[in-house]
């Protein structure tokens, strides 16, 4: 062959630069000993030099023995591990004689330009100047059948399932959707469904399915497969490329099938952890476990329950499944996270892979966990007593021991420090930080307890909505006090608003670390909450006072509110006094009833509104000690920098910390980086992470039968009383996102770095999150409705929509446009 042209069997490893991820796919299936249509690549050096080889083509053309062939577009940026380009990219069919497929050839070469994959390029961050086309040319089939296999189940994630889909003749028609194909699945079992009179005979959706497993083997990974089966049942391959759109799998631990529950959306971390997040979060909760007894990466401990999937923090919750006496109350408690939650965890109690086994803990384990939680427990209910004698006092208390972790955990960052001393700082300081905090806990429960009982002792007396009235414009969150000391930074930005207004948040953001914008009174607001961001828990994630960005994109929604009424000073002054006007109602109607639920039910109210603000509290404190820990790993990082062994001090954010302690004992780890950070811009790009986890890959929720629809209403979870009608605003990350007055914010996760947009929302829709979580916490605080846990919301709901969103039932009803 020439310069410019190769046959499939002469591709070897190494020249996917030079023949496209098609041909290269292709190649590989011959090497695993599958049959693939005879051919011929056009290489990128042809493309390069925009140029058909004509001749070479005549000539290889010929050696196929001419007639019909398919010219099939083979570019570099192609059938990639995670971008498929699948139908981005051209194909002919029943091409004929040295003319047509030149002309075809250059059609493939244009539709590298096309608006869609030009499109598609940028949604994946590929450059355009970095692709370059290759052309594959095959001797066209006449097949008895055709479709496409998946060895793992595209929906719900399950690795060992085959899927089949076959129509008669060619399979073009399930390629592009246009055909109602025959569905096969093989079970990892070995069991066959499908229909009997379909395209293929069991045996023969075997047959497909020993293949896919051989190229799965080859291949390394799912396989997305597009094969042929002839007159005379001959198989052939026609693609192979990597499904891209699984979640990763959780890593085996022996034959058991494992159950792992997504923790990060309870802290509003829907978007992949960095390796040092997960690692400093791991250190973080096994410092916890360890003061109770239970450290260590043993079976039985914490820290190994801790599992870092796809950089989202999973906790293995097979144990409970497996307790008798806890698995029966698990789909209920479930079902604050979502109806299709709870359901999951229903079917998982009918599987007999889950069936309840004895309860073993070792009676030396009970010992050490009481033995080291008992001054713990004590500290608790002397806190929680305190608390109920003396709020105030007991509030007073907690922000004392929150400036002492301040003064403690903060210093100059000009001190100096070796590089080994300051990695050993970062990871104690999280030690220390956790130690603290649990000296606060026992007003936060208590003001969480006495939140919860007065729906027991009005029962009868008071409706949901009126118990959580009462609980609205609740005073000392510091959430709350942040967002409103931003509103008042903004009423000084409103003498400047055509800057503010004038100019994108990145720009200001530069401008403001230059010093060349006027005193607003940002430098206060960033000294006091400099710490937060979004996905604030990440240590990887840049904090406000590092790049505020994203508080001049809040400061430009706050200067766009125009009615005084909707101001949030007034909205949340409203929501206050409507809490009081409701209490005192309900404590009157209760003392009619009986004086001493009466009584009670103020005594309850009174110290749920004086303590119920500091639950977010100990978590603020915990973010000084993250933001310290970021700041010490930059530092290392940059020395690693002036050492050679990385590119940027933030590229330390892409190692753990055993591996930061490695590079800074000599060991280059850029590779690693650069691996690294490739797998964190393809996680965030992923838009729907499985609540519920299988160690074989099954989303549970997304294995789980279709509700029955219901006159097109949106069910979810409420998760804050009130009911409003607004339009659609859909913002999947807060950075930079504006949001007008009234709109209804839907999102697919929320967390103190998203709340400032709550200011201006007249409802919130999360896809994602629990009743306690920090969003819809602040969401009742400010008097707004909030349903959560609603899939598929910012899929289903579009930009300028209608809907009303009902927060006492958790629903959301869509109005039609006219």
């Amino acid at each position: 062959m020439s310069e410019y042209v190769v046959a499939l069997d002469e591709i070897t490893p190494g020249m996917r630069d030079l023949v496209g991820g098609k041909a290269a796919g292709l190649a590989e299936v011959l090497r695993a000993g599958e049959n693939v249509p005879p051919g011929f690549c056009v290489t990128t050096g042809a493309h390069h030099a925009r140029e058909v080889p004509e001749e070479a083509v005549a000539a290889a053309y010929d050696e196929l023995g001419g007639g019909r062939v398919a010219v099939r577009s083979s570019a570099t940026a192609e059938d990639l591990p995670d971008a498929s380009f699948a139908g981005q990219q051209d194909t002919y069919l029943d091409v004929e004689g040295t003319e047509e497929i030149v002309r075809a050839i250059g059609r493939c070469w244009d539709s590298l330009w096309t608006e869609r994959a030009v499109a598609y390029r940028r949604d994946f961050g590929i450059p355009d100047d970095s692709v370059r086309m290759a052309v594959v040319v095959q001797r066209m089939l006449e097949p008895r059948t055709a479709g496409v296999l998946f060895t793992a189940d595209p929906v719900t994630g399950t690795r060992d399932t085959t899927v089949v889909d076959a129509v008669p003749g060619r399979g073009t028609g399930v390629v592009d959707g246009t055909v109602q194909p025959d569905h096969y699945v093989r079970a990892p079992d070995g069991g066959v469904t499908g229909p009997d009179d379909g395209c293929l005979t069991r045996s023969e959706v075997e047959s497909l399915h020993g293949a896919g497993q051989r190229l799965q083997t080859a291949q390394n990974g799912p396989r997305d497969i597009e094969w042929a089966l002839g007159p005379a049942g001959t198989r052939w391959i026609l693609q192979s490329r990597a499904v891209t759109t699984l979640f990763p799998i959780p890593p085996r631990h022996g034959d058991e099938t494992r159950v792992y529950f997504e923790g990060g959306h309870m802290q509003g971390m829907l978007r992949p952890f960095t390796p040092m997040g997960m690692s400093v979060l791991r250190t973080a909760v096994g410092s916890w476990a360890t003061t109770l007894g239970i450290g260590g990466d043993t079976a039985e401990g914490v820290p190994s329950a801790v599992m870092d999937i796809g950089g989202r923090f999973y906790i293995d919750v097979t144990r409970l499944v497996r307790t008798r006496r806890i698995r029966e109350s698990l789909p209920a408690s479930m079902g604050l996270y979502g109806p299709r939650a709870g359901r999951a965890f229903e079917r998982l109690l009918s599987d007999p892979r889950f069936s309840p086994l004895p309860l073993r803990i070792a009676p030396t384990t009970v010992a050490r966990v009481a033995v080291r939680s008992f001054p713990r427990v004590a500290g608790l209910v002397r806190g929680a007593v305190a608390s109920l004698v003396d709020p105030d006092g007991a509030r007073r208390h907690l922000l004392q021991v929150g400036e002492e972790v301040r003064a403690e955990t903060v210093r100059d960052p000009a001190e100096p420090e070796e590089t080994r001393a300051r990695l050993d700082r970062a990871e104690a300081l999280q030690h220390r930080a956790l130690a603290q905090l649990s000296r606060m806990l026992g007003p936060v429960y208590t003001g969480l307890a006495v939140a919860q009982l007065p729906r027991t002792v009005l029962a009868g007396i008071a409706d949901e909505g009126e118990v959580e009235a009462v609980l609205r414009g609740m005073p000392h969150n510091v959430t709350t006090e942040m967002d409103l000391d931003l509103w008042r930074v903004s009423r000084r930005a409103a003498d400047h608003s055509d800057l503010f207004l004038g100019y994108d948040a990145e720009e200001l953001a530069a401008w403001y670390h230059e010093g060349r914008l006027p005193d607003i009174g940002l430098d206060g607001f960033l000294e006091r909450y400099g710490q937060r961001s979004a996905a604030e828990i990440d240590v990887g994630v840049p904090r406000w006072a590092e790049d505020p960005t994203p508080v001049f994109g809040l400061l430009a929604n706050y200067l766009r509110v125009t009615d005084t009424d909707e101001a949030p000073d007034r909205r949340f002054e409203r929501a206050a006094h409507e809490a009081e006007r409701t209490r005192t109602d309900l404590v009157a109607r209760a003392r009619r009833s009986s004086p001493w639920r009466g009584a009670v039910a103020d005594f309850l109210f009174d110290r749920a509104r004086r303590l119920g603000g500091v639950r977010e509290y100990p978590k603020f404190v915990w973010l000084y000690a993250i933001a310290e820990t970021r700041r010490e790993l930059l530092r290392v990082g940059a020395d690693l920098v002036e050492r050679g062994r990385l590119e940027r001090a933030e590229d330390i954010m892409f190692l753990d910390l055993a591996e930061a302690e490695r590079s800074v004992l000599g060991e280059d780890l850029r590779g690693t980086v650069a691996r690294r950070q490739a797998e964190y811009r393809r996680e965030l790009r992923r838009r729907h992470v499985p609540p519920l986890l299988l160690s074989d890959g099954t989303d549970l929720e997304a294995a789980l039968p279709p509700p029955e629809a219901e006159d097109g209403l949106l069910l979810g979870v409420p998760a804050a009383p009130g009911t409003a009608t607004g339009r659609v605003r859909v913002i999947r990350d807060p950075l930079g996102a504006t949001l007008d007055p009234g709109d209804v914010l839907v999102a697919p996760t929320t967390d103190p770095g998203w709340t400032p947009l709550f200011m201006t929302a007249s409802a919130l829709v999360v896809e994602t999150g629990s009743t306690v979580a920090h969003g819809p916490t602040v969401a009742r605080e400010y008097g707004i409705p909030a349903v959560i846990s609603l899939r598929g919301a910012t899929e289903t709901l579009h930009d300028g929509q209608t809907v009303t969103v009902d927060g006492y039932a958790g629903t959301v009803r869509p109005h039609d446009q006219d």
